[in-house]
């Protein structure tokens, strides 16, 4: 597979090749998606909720939720279709690194690329190894962390099915 030429509809462990990537589209992060997530979360630190206070930070005003950019990002890696059904289980996410602000009015989208396939002991599941980073509208990463995903595989009784 190569960037964007993906089956959207089906997909197993064995259609993943280390290199396979997608590039999503864009979402813009508004206010209500800050203010939702953290009445959604009880986060309501004052970085998200409290533009007067966030004037005197290095910010300058209110920035999402970390975790909100997260969700955003395996939002739209899964919107692109670029997983299909294969997915059966998330095992992890490691290396998780905010890298700079994501503020009300960015437009983020995730190039996602396979960067490990490891196949499971048994038969009928693999390992996934996914990096994420996800980009602002000037370009600009912004977050960049690692999903490791169970996926299942075709067996043979499946092919004879």
């Amino acid at each position: 597979m190569s960037e964007q030429t993906f089956n959207r509809l089906r997909h197993t462990f064995d259609d993943f090749a280390v290199g396979d990537t997608v590039i999503t589209a864009g979402r813009t992060v508004d206010i209500g998606d800050i203010t939702t997530f953290a009445g959604l979360t009880g986060d309501h630190y004052p970085l998200h909720t409290d533009e007067e206070f966030c004037r005197s930070t290095p910010f300058g005003g209110r920035i999402a939720h970390g975790p909100l950019t997260y969700g955003f990002a395996v939002g739209l890696v899964g919107l692109s279709g670029f997983l299909g059904d294969a997915i059966v289980a998330f095992v992890e996410c490691q290396g998780l690194r905010a890298l700079a602000p994501v503020r009300p009015g960015d437009t983020v989208h995730v190039r996602a690329e396979v960067t490990e396939t490891v196949p499971g002991r048994k038969p009928h599941y693999g390992t996934l190894h996914i990096d994420y980073t996800v980009i602002n509208q000037k370009d600009e990463e912004v977050m960049r962390f690692r999903m490791v995903l169970r996926a299942h595989r075709e067996t043979q009784e499946d092919k004879s099915e």
